[in-house]
C-alpha cells in the first residue's frame, strides 16, 4: 500500500522519537548504567565484554549443583565440566525449548552428579552482537578459569556448614568470618538473612556480596541464602531473587543432606504490613500465613519425621527479640508447629545480639540459636557438624573466641 505525506511525516516522528528514548533523552542508558551494565559516561557504546563476577555454586537439589555468573553484555552461555579433571561435559540451559540466551545473568544447572565425586568445572559467554529474527551474529567468547568443587551426596554419613548473618552491606565481614573457620571442612554456606542494609541495584549485590563470596568460597563450595527483613527493602527488592537459586528455586525451602533434615522459612517484615514506610504494597501477613501451611506439611513429611537432626533456620527469632509485629505473627504462626512436632534446634539473626538459649517449656521447647552482627565484636561464624549421633553446634566470635554451644 502506498503511503501519504502524511503517514510518512507521522512515522518518520515516531522513529525519531523513539531513537531519542534510546539515546537516553528518557534517562534509560543513565538508569541502566547505574545498575551497571553500561559505562557512565553518557555514551550509547556497549561496554567491553567481560564477566562481571566469578562463578558462584548454588545448591537447588540432590545430585544438582548450579552454576551462576553475570556478564557486561548479553551472551550465549555455557558450562563445561567432568570427573578426573576433564572437561568433557557441556550444559546449558534451556526454557520450553529454547536455549537461554542473550542475557547477561546466567545460571545452569549441572544435574545426575555423582554423589561425593570431584568436578572440575569452567564457563563461557559468547557475546552477542547483534540478534535478528533469522540471523544472529556472536562476537568475542569468553571463559573463566577452571575450578573444582565436590558433588553433594544426600546419603551422607556426616554433614557440616557455616552460618553468617547480619552483616549488613559490610562485604569484608564475608572473607573474615568464613576465615575463622581455618581449614575445617564444610559442605556449604548459610547466609541467614540481612547481608544488606536494603536492595539498590545490581552492582551492590556484585560488590557487597558476590565478589567477596567469589574470593573466599563460592567458586567451590555452594551457598545458600534466605532473606532477612532488609532483603525486602529497597527498589531492588523485588529482583534480589533472581541472584540466587535455592532448593525448590524459592525463598522457603526444604532440603535433607545426610543425618539433617532442614527446612528454611523466610520470615519477611518485622513491621506491620500497614506501616507507612512500605506505603502499601508489601503483604507479609498473608505470606507468612501461606508458608505456615507449607510448614505443617513439611514437618510431617517422612524425610524430616525419619531424619536424625530436624533443623530450622530463619531470620526473625519469634523469642528473644521484642514484641515486634513480625516477631509475634511468626510466633503465631510457626511457635505451634516447632513445638508440636518436636524440632530439634532453631537458628536465627536479627537481634544483633548473639545468644544460646535452652530450651524453655511452653516457648520454644528446643534450644534456640541467634548469630550477631554486624559491628566489629558482635559478628559471628556459626558452625554446624552433625553425624548419625549427634548434631554440635559452634558460635565463634569474629576475634575466634568461643561464645556460643549447643549438642543435640
Amino acid at each position: 500500500m502506498k503511503k501519504t505525506s502524511s503517514e510518512q511525516s507521522r512515522r518518520s516522528f515516531l522513529g525519531n522519537i523513539s531513537k531519542a528514548g534510546l539515546l537516553g533523552i528518557t534517562g534509560i542508558v543513565p538508569a541502566v548504567a547505574k545498575a551497571g551494565i553500561l559505562p557512565d559516561n553518557g555514551k550509547t557504546n556497549a561496554p567491553e565484554h567481560a564477566f562481571l563476577c566469578k562463578p558462584y555454586l548454588q545448591y537447588p537439589g540432590p545430585n544438582t549443583i548450579s552454576v551462576m555468573w553475570l556478564t557486561t553484555r548479553p551472551c550465549y552461555s555455557w558450562v563445561e565440566y567432568g570427573t578426573d579433571g576433564q572437561l568433557n561435559q557441556k550444559a546449558h540451559r534451556v526454557t520450553n525449548g529454547l536455549v537461554d540466551a542473550n542475557n547477561r545473568l546466567h545460571r545452569i544447572e549441572l544435574d545426575q552428579l555423582q554423589p561425593g565425586k570431584k568436578y572440575s568445572y569452567k564457563v563461557y559467554s559468547k557475546d552477542i552482537l547483534s540478534f535478528e529474527p533469522y540471523k544472529l551474529t556472536y562476537g568475542e567468547t569468553i571463559s573463566s578459569e577452571t575450578y573444582t568443587f565436590t558433588a553433594p551426596d544426600p546419603q551422607a554419613k556426616e554433614v557440616s556448614w557455616l552460618i553468617i548473618n547480619d552483616i549488613h552491606d559490610r562485604p569484608a565481614s564475608i572473607p573474615h568470618l568464613v576465615g575463622l573457620n581455618k581449614q575445617d571442612p564444610y559442605d556449604f554456606v548459610f547466609f541467614n538473612g540481612d547481608v544488606f542494609d536494603y536492595q539498590a541495584d545490581e552492582q551492590q549485590i556484585i560488590d557487597h556480596m558476590l565478589t567477596p563470596c567469589g574470593d573466599t568460597f563460592s567458586t567451590q563450595t555452594p551457598f545458600m541464602y534466605v532473606r532477612g527483613n532488609h532483603e525486602t527493602r529497597g527498589k531492588y527488592a523485588r529482583e534480589w531473587h533472581q541472584y540466587f537459586d535455592n532448593p525448590g528455586h524459592n525463598n522457603y525451602f526444604t532440603f535433607t543432606i545426610g543425618p539433617v533434615s532442614a527446612i528454611v522459612l523466610d520470615t519477611g517484615e518485622d513491621k506491620e504490613d500497614e506501616h507507612p514506610v512500605y506505603a502499601g504494597i508489601v503483604d507479609f501477613d498473608a505470606y507468612r500465613e501461606q508458608q505456615a501451611r507449607w510448614l505443617e506439611q513439611q514437618l510431617q513429611s517422612p524425610a524430616f519425621k525419619k531424619a536424625r537432626h530436624k533443623v530450622v533456620m530463619m531470620h526473625i527469632p519469634h523469642y528473644h527479640s521484642g514484641e515486634w509485629h513480625g516477631v509475634k505473627h511468626c510466633r503465631e504462626m510457626f511457635g505451634g508447629l516447632f513445638n508440636k512436632h518436636k524440632i530439634d534446634i532453631l537458628i536465627c539473626g536479627h537481634t544483633h545480639q548473639y545468644g544460646v538459649y535452652a530450651p524453655a517449656k511452653g516457648q520454644h521447647e528446643y534450644p534456640l540459636i541467634i548469630g550477631g552482627g554486624p559491628k566489629d565484636g558482635f559478628r559471628t561464624l556459626i558452625k554446624i557438624k552433625a553425624d548419625q549421633h549427634q548434631l554440635v553446634l559452634t558460635m565463634l566470635k569474629d576475634d575466634g573466641t568461643k561464645v556460643g554451644e549447643y549438642t543435640v
